[in-house]
């Protein structure tokens, strides 16, 4: 299953995460198959870039957004 779901990056203490869409059996951090944006909670606000047309390709093709993501989109993509 393709799940849409974030990737930790950044420092220790101080995460980064992009937005990308993994196989499920995949690590968290390891191979993915395409970055459609970034989220970083340490500023504030929190800065977020999605990549909505990439994002609505991939839901239709059956990717799940993890609650996360659905969130992050949910509460973005209108900007």
């Amino acid at each position: 299953m393709v799940k849409i779901r974030l990737r930790r990056m950044g420092a220790k203490k101080a995460p980064f995460y992009r937005v990308v869409v993994a196989d499920s059996r995949y690590p968290r951090d390891g191979r993915f198959i395409e970055e459609v944006g970034y989220y970083d909670p340490m500023t504030n606000p929190a800065t977020v870039k999605l990549d909505n047309e990439k994002i609505a390709k991939w839901i239709a093709n059956g990717a799940q957004p993890t609650e996360t993501v659905k969130s992050l989109i949910d509460k973005y993509s209108a900007q």
